[in-house]
C-alpha cells in the first residue's frame, strides 16, 4: 500500500524548524566571530594603552643609562604586567635585545617577533606567535629627552586569556540564543497545529485533489449553489447560481442584501432552519430553492443553498394548464350534452318530436353563438381555448363569469405569455369569489396596436394596502410539492411577464367590489 504523503502542516512545521535553527546558528556564529573580534581589538587597544604609559615613565628612561638595565627594568616590568592584566611586559633596546621578560630566561635573548616601525618613532601592533604562544601585542618607541628614540616596548595579550575572558560574553550569546531558539520553535509548533486544524491533516496532493474535484463537481452540476458563512457573505458560488441570480464576478466576500436579489429569497438564504423546495421569481427565472444550514462539529457555519430552474417546467404547465381547462370544459359538455340528449329522448319518447327537435336546436345554437363570439372577439384560438375552458370552469363552480373586448388574431404579445397572464388572474379570481355569497368575475381585453391591456376583477373581499405590498413584493409559493403553477406564484408570473414585455402591473378596486388586477404588456419587449 502506498505510503501517506505527510501532511502540509507537517511539512511547513519541518521547514519551519529548519528556518529557525539555521538563523539562530549563523546568528549565534555571527555574535561570536563578532565578539571574537572586539575582544581582539579591545586587546590591541589595551596592549596599546600599557605599553605606551611605560615608555613614557621616566624611571625607565633613567634605567636604560644603567650598567645593566635588566635589573631595575625586570621588576618595573613585571609590576606593569600584574597591575595591567597583561601576558607580558618586554622592554629591549634597539637591536631587539630583552631587557624584561615574564621568564627570566629568555632576558637577554633576542626579541621574536616583528616591530615594524617602531624604531622610527611609530606604534606598531599585530598578532603574532612568540614564546608564549599567539597574542595580540603592540610595539611603541622609548624616547629620551631630546625625542630620540632609544628603546622599544611591547605589551601582549596572549589569545589564550582572550579567550578565556570572551567565554563568559559566549556563554550568555548561546544563552540567549537558545530562549530565541525555544520561543521560534513554540511559536512554529504553534503555527503548525493550527494550520493541521486548518488542513484536516491532508498532504499537498490530497488538498490539490480534492480541490480540483470539488471545483470539477460545482460548476459542472446542473444545479445552482451558494454557501454563506454566519454573516450572510457569499463564500461560494458556482456557474449555474451566478446565471440563474445574474450575480457579478466579485460576488464572493459581499453579502446576499446587496445583490439585489428577491427579498423573499434572501430571507429564505439566511434562514437559520432547513426549507426544501420552495418556489422563487428572481428576475426571468421560477427557481425552486432549498437551503439548510452548515455545520461543523457541532459549530453552525454558515447556509448552504441550492437553486434549480423551473422555468420551462413552468412554461411547460402553464401550455398543460390550458389543455387541462379544455378537458374540463369537455367534460362539463359532455354532462351537460348527455343531460340535454336525455331530454331530447324523453320528448321523442313522449311522442312530442317538434319539440325535441326546436329544443335540441335552440341549445346548438346557444353553444354555438358562444364559442363563434369567444373566436370573434379572441382571434387567438389558445387564448380562446383558454377563456371557454375558464368559462365552462365558473360555470360548474356557480361563478357569473363576463369576457368583455377584443384580442387580434395577430397579438403583439405571445400566447404563451397571454395565457400565463389570464390563466393565473382569472384563477385568482375564482379562489376569491369562493366563499361569496355573490360570485362574479369580469374579465377585459384590449389588444389595439402594440399594447395589450388585460383587466381582472371580481366581487370578493377585495386587498388591503398592507396585502397588496406582500402580494407583490413576496414573490414565493407554496412547497413545489403542490402544483407548480400554485396561487402563491401566480402573480409573480405575472409580473414577471410584464416585465419581459416591459409592461406593469397594478392593483386597484373592481367595480364588482372586490380586487382589479390590471396589466399591461408591451410587443417586443417594450421597445419602441
Amino acid at each position: 500500500m502506498q505510503a501517506r504523503e505527510p501532511s502540509v502542516a507537517r511539512q511547513i512545521l519541518v521547514l519551519q524548524v529548519a528556518v529557525v535553527l539555521v538563523l539562530v546558528v549563523a546568528s549565534l556564529a555571527l555574535a561570536a566571530y563578532d565578539a571574537r573580534r572586539h575582544a581582539r581589538a579591545t586587546a590591541t587597544e589595551r596592549a596599546v594603552a600599557v605599553a605606551t604609559t611605560l615608555a613614557d615613565s621616566p624611571a625607565l628612561v633613567a634605567a636604560l643609562d644603567d650598567a645593566d638595565p635588566s635589573v631595575a627594568i625586570q621588576p618595573m616590568a613585571e609590576r606593569v604586567r600584574h597591575d595591567a592584566a597583561v601576558d607580558f611586559v618586554t622592554v629591549m633596546n634597539l637591536d631587539l635585545i630583552r631587557y624584561s621578560h615574564p621568564d627570566p630566561s629568555q632576558i637577554g635573548r633576542h626579541f621574536v617577533g616583528d616591530v615594524g616601525g617602531a624604531p622610527e618613532g611609530r606604534t606598531f601592533t599585530q598578532e603574532y606567535a612568540g614564546t608564549l604562544g599567539p597574542s595580540m601585542r603592540a610595539v611603541v618607541p622609548v624616547r629620551d629627552g631630546s625625542g630620540d628614540v632609544v628603546a622599544l616596548v611591547s605589551v601582549g595579550i596572549t589569545i589564550d586569556r582572550i579567550d578565556r575572558d570572551l567565554r563568559g560574553d559566549v556563554l550568555l550569546i548561546g544563552l540567549a540564543a537558545l530562549a530565541v531558539l525555544a520561543v521560534g520553535l513554540a511559536g512554529t509548533w504553534l503555527v503548525g497545529r493550527r494550520l493541521r486544524r486548518a488542513t484536516h491533516g491532508m498532504g499537498e496532493r490530497e488538498i490539490t485533489r480534492m480541490y480540483e474535484y470539488y471545483s470539477a463537481v460545482l460548476h459542472a452540476v446542473r444545479e445552482g449553489l451558494l454557501l454563506l458563512d454566519d454573516q450572510g457573505r457569499v463564500q461560494l458560488a458556482n456557474d449555474e447560481a451566478a446565471r440563474l441570480l445574474h450575480l457579478p464576478p466579485d460576488v464572493i466576500g459581499r453579502s446576499v442584501h446587496d445583490l439585489g436579489l428577491p427579498p423573499g429569497l434572501v430571507a429564505a438564504a439566511l434562514g437559520r432552519t432547513a426549507e426544501s423546495d420552495d418556489i422563487y421569481v428572481a428576475g426571468e427565472h421560477v427557481l425552486v430553492v432549498s437551503s439548510a444550514p452548515a455545520t461543523w462539529q457541532g459549530r453552525e457555519v454558515g447556509a448552504v443553498v441550492t437553486l434549480r430552474d423551473h422555468t420551462e417546467l413552468r412554461s411547460v404547465t402553464g401550455e398543460l394548464d390550458v389543455v387541462r381547462g379544455l378537458t374540463d370544459s369537455l367534460r362539463s359538455q359532455n354532462h351537460e350534452a348527455a343531460n340535454r340528449l336525455h331530454t331530447v329522448v324523453s320528448l321523442i319518447e313522449m311522442g312530442r318530436p317538434e319539440e325535441a327537435v326546436a329544443f335540441a336546436t335552440e341549445e346548438l345554437e346557444v353553444a354555438q353563438l358562444l364559442t363563434d363570439r369567444m373566436v370573434g372577439a379572441v382571434g387567438d384560438p389558445v387564448v380562446a381555448a383558454l377563456l371557454l375552458g375558464k368559462r365552462s370552469d365558473a360555470a360548474e363552480r356557480g361563478i357569473d363569469l363576463a369576457i368583455d373586448g377584443e384580442l387580434p388574431a395577430e397579438a403583439a404579445v405571445p400566447a404563451r405569455d397571454l395565457v400565463t397572464v389570464l390563466g393565473n388572474l382569472v384563477d385568482n379570481a375564482f379562489d376569491a369569489v369562493a366563499g361569496e355569497p355573490v360570485r362574479r368575475v369580469a374579465v377585459r381585453l384590449d389588444g389595439s396596436g402594440d399594447t395589450v391591456r388585460v383587466v381582472v376583477g371580481d366581487s370578493g373581499p377585495g386587498l388591503t394596502e398592507a396585502e397588496t405590498a406582500r402580494v407583490l413584493e413576496r414573490g414565493w409559493t407554496t412547497k413545489a410539492t403542490r402544483a407548480v403553477g400554485g396561487r402563491g406564484i401566480g402573480l409573480a408570473l405575472v409580473g414577471q411577464v410584464a416585465r419581459r414585455h416591459g409592461g406593469s402591473i397594478e392593483i386597484g378596486t373592481s367595480p364588482l367590489g372586490g380586487a382589479e388586477f390590471r396589466v399591461t404588456l408591451r410587443g417586443n419587449g417594450g421597445e419602441a
